[in-house]
């Protein structure tokens, strides 16, 4: 198929099962997303091996796929997370630079707030070795929210474990990163779990 496919996602998996170059459609659709995830948790260099794997896993695993499902994405970006697990220390060099990015993602205003009393280099080894204390599945977590750019249900989806699961995870790994900075402040979340910065400072 051709990526002029406008079929759901779910529909896309469902046709792949007797024309399996449909599945093309959905590798149209999703490889770009896929590719920006791994680039950020793992660098260029192997962003492209692990896009084509995961869509190479999921055209072999498509039968499971739950067709109630519309949306591929969160699928996708878990068995991208699961191929990820074997690059652990290739992704440890690759966070070095990324420390700041994920913290704006999770706390928009930390680093500007923990600017005016450390300085920036300072500010990032903390993070660094906040993140670096993070449990694996805590680390998946916060990256397939943070760059994922998935809600609490995709995140849920793409790990297969309840949301609550996914909210206690999100929970700790932001108290970890706020305490690192000496700003333990709690933020209100909005309904899909994403973080309000107006209420901070409301």
């Amino acid at each position: 198929m051709s990526n002029t496919d406008v079929s759901a996602d779910n529909e896309v998996i469902k046709r792949s099962a007797e024309q399996p170059a449909a599945f093309a459609s959905l590798f149209d659709r999703h490889a770009p997303s896929i590719y920006r995830y791994a680039a950020q948790r793992l660098g260029d260099d192997r962003a492209e091996d692990i896009m084509s794997e995961t869509f190479l896993v999921a055209f072999e695993k498509r039968a499971d796929y739950d067709l109630e499902v519309v949306d591929a994405r969160p699928w996708l970006l878990g068995i991208a997370t699961r191929l990820m697990r074997k690059h652990v220390r290739l992704e440890a060099r690759a966070w070095k630079g990324m420390v700041a990015d994920v913290a704006a993602q999770l706390a928009p205003d930390m680093i500007e707030r923990a600017g005016a009393r450390l300085d920036a280099a300072r500010t990032t080894r903390r993070l660094a070795s906040a993140l670096r204390a993070l449990t694996a599945s805590d680390r998946d977590t916060l990256l397939l929210y943070a760059w994922g750019d998935l809600d609490y249900a995709g995140v849920a989806a793409a790990l297969d474990v309840p949301i609550g699961t996914v909210r206690s995870r999100l929970n700790r790994a932001r108290r970890l990163l706020r305490n690192a900075v000496g700003n333990p402040e709690i933020e209100r979340e909005t309904g899909d779990g994403r973080v309000d910065a107006a209420a901070q400072h409301a």
